[in-house]
This record gives C-alpha cells, sequence and structure tokens, in this order.
C-alpha cells in the first residue's frame, strides 16, 4: 500500500478503506469559487461488489493497492464469464460480467486488452480506443446527399447502435470509438 494524495486518483485505481479494497469506476475534483476542492469518488467493494461514493478534500492522502497491469488475448464468453490468456505464460483469467459491463459488445476474438488484477482477480478491463465494424442495418444512401453535419442512425455487426453519415450504407466497414459507440471513420481494412 502507497499513500497518495486524493486529488491524483483515477478510474481503475484501487484503494483501501476501513481494512476494504475498493476499485474507482469514476473519480472527479470539484473546485468551488469558495470553500475546499474535493474529490468525489463512486467506487465498488472488490470483496462483495456493493458500490458506494466517497468525498475527500483533495489534499488528503488515501491508501492506495499495488495493482498488476498485463496485456491479456480475448478467448471467449461462458456462464461462468469472460476468459482471457496471458499470451507470454498462457495462463488464463475469467473475468466477470460486472468487471465487463457494457464493453463486452465490442470483445471481439483474439482481441488484445488491458486487465488490471489484484491478488489474481480481475478489477479492471481496458479494451482498444478505437474497434472496426461492420453495419449491418441503416437507411439506404441518397445520391446527391453531401456528408455536411447530418448523421443517420445505423446498427453494427454487434448490435451497438450508433450514427453515420449519409454516404455510408450497409455492409460498409467502419472505425467507432469503444468508449461511447461513436462513429470515427470508413474502415481501411
Amino acid at each position: 500500500m502507497v499513500k497518495v494524495i486524493a486529488s491524483s486518483l483515477r478510474k481503475g485505481n484501487v484503494v483501501e478503506e476501513d481494512g476494504k479494497l475498493y476499485v474507482i469506476l469514476f473519480a472527479e475534483n470539484v473546485h468551488p469559487g469558495k470553500g475546499n476542492s474535493v474529490t468525489n469518488v463512486d467506487m465498488r467493494r472488490i470483496s462483495d461488489g456493493v458500490k458506494v461514493t466517497q468525498r475527500w478534500r483533495t489534499v488528503e492522502m488515501v491508501e492506495k493497492a499495488d495493482v498488476d497491469e498485463r496485456a491479456y488475448q480475448y478467448l471467449y464468453e461462458d456462464a461462468e464469464g469472460y476468459h482471457f490468456m496471458e499470451p507470454e505464460t498462457y495462463e488464463q483469467l475469467t473475468v466477470t460480467k460486472d468487471v465487463v459491463g457494457d464493453q463486452a459488445a465490442y470483445l471481439s476474438d483474439g482481441m488484445q486488452v488491458f486487465l488490471q488484477t489484484f491478488e489474481g482477480v480481475a478489477i479492471a478491463i481496458e479494451l482498444p480506443q478505437r474497434v472496426s465494424l461492420e453495419i449491418v442495418e441503416t437507411e439506404p444512401v441518397v445520391k446527391g446527399q453531401t456528408a455536411a453535419s447530418s448523421f443517420k442512425p445505423a446498427i453494427l455487426s454487434n448490435g451497438v447502435k450508433t450514427m453515420v453519415p449519409p454516404h455510408i450504407g450497409t455492409g460498409t466497414r467502419v472505425v467507432v470509438m469503444t468508449a461511447d459507440g461513436s462513429y470515427v471513420e470508413r474502415a481501411k481494412d
């Protein structure tokens, strides 16, 4: 355990509070015009998954746990959860559905992700920022329509809905952000 200043806490960090370990889901530093600056944190208790909200003064010291972060390769999903393999040791790790969350839609066979583990238990996952997916359903392309500032709804091959420019048609591969599913560009592959 290392003591760190509360304002340095970020998503994925593990802290100890009242003898229990928590993984940070969201951290925000608030600087009001009057009064002390504070750090608001939403976190999940590792032992039982209970979510709590905590507030510290930004200058307060907090116990931060040492977390192992490594690259893993996604294998498959079953009733136990999501299975990943460490590429150098071939050791497999099962990650629960609550750790993966909404990002599960973007997982694909062989994808490299970064897993944060604490004492052999996965506590956070980081996917690549962008992925290439195919458009499976969208409105037809209208000739003469420009890609100005209008977008139309589309459904990706993983079932996620996004907004794409009017010139993008069904069957086109596009690059989207994994954080929010937003369209970036037409895929070059």
